[in-house]
């Protein structure tokens, strides 16, 4: 279960300074799939990084299966599994080394790394490249290379971001079967999404988040209930007050 409360982030340019997150709050739970949307902008990249431990909020706290990562990061990091929101792998591995190199950092010893890896790649249909250069991938062979590496040490939080942006049809669709599967196996699994009928077909509960605050939460039904609107994109366009939802 991951926790956010009250996170502000604020970030200095040569213009002044911007409040990229300005009091996010919500909660993931197990065996759920929460999804974070909201325009370009709104904070949602910022938050997700904060939760995983790139940054540290400015105020506010985070809790991660009741562990606060200001006071023990590394037992957070352990208990998370991230896809950032940059894909890179090392081209000059294959798909295997990359997941094994992972493996060892976690210090998984290397029969369990075996067993971590033939399952992800049954699990994420990567029988085919597995043991290919990675230099060449495809963006879907690069986003399931770097999903099997953050899931390699079997966490029982999954931070996604943007996880089908970029895929074709068919691998978008495996990839919201395996993010289904993820959810069905007890993880608390958060992704951020700008694709509606992605997040209304997948998502237990949605966070919408609009200039760096939370405007609405729920399920997709409440949240249609909550706006008085009959499908998710017109209930997201007037949570956040602005037609540049349509544009996210």
């Amino acid at each position: 279960m991951i926790r956010a409360h009250d996170l502000h982030k604020t970030f200095r340019t040569k213009t002044g300074t911007v409040n990229a997150v300005a009091g996010v709050s919500f909660e993931a739970h197990d065996g759920q799939i929460t999804g974070l949307l909201g325009p370009n902008g709104a904070g949602k990249t910022t938050t997700l990084r904060m939760l995983y431990t790139l940054m540290k909020p400015d105020q506010g706290r985070i809790e991660v299966d009741g562990v606060d990562p200001a006071q023990d990061p590394m037992a957070v990091r352990r208990a998370l599994g991230v896809l950032p929101d940059a894909r890179g792998v090392y081209k000059r591995l294959t798909a295997r080394e990359n997941i094994a190199y992972f493996a060892r950092l976690h210090g998984l010893p290397d029969a369990v790394a075996k067993q971590r890896i033939e399952a992800l790649s049954q699990a994420l249909d990567m029988g085919e490249i597995l043991d290919r250069q990675t230099e060449g991938f495809s963006q879907g062979q690069r986003t399931k290379t770097a999903i099997a590496r953050a899931l390699v040490h079997d966490p029982r939080n999954v931070i996604l971001d943007e996880p089908t942006n970029g895929l074709d049809v068919m691998t978008t669709r495996a990839m919201r079967e395996f993010l289904r599967r993820l959810r069905d196996e007890g993880r608390c699994v958060i992704f951020s999404s700008h694709i509606m009928q992605e997040v209304a077909a997948l998502c237990d509960r949605i966070v919408i988040i609009a200039k760096g605050q939370v405007v609405a939460a729920g399920s997709a039904d409440e949240l249609r209930a909550q706006t008085g609107e009959d499908n998710l994109e017109d209930a997201f366009v007037k949570a956040i007050g602005s037609e540049e939802g349509l544009h996210a």
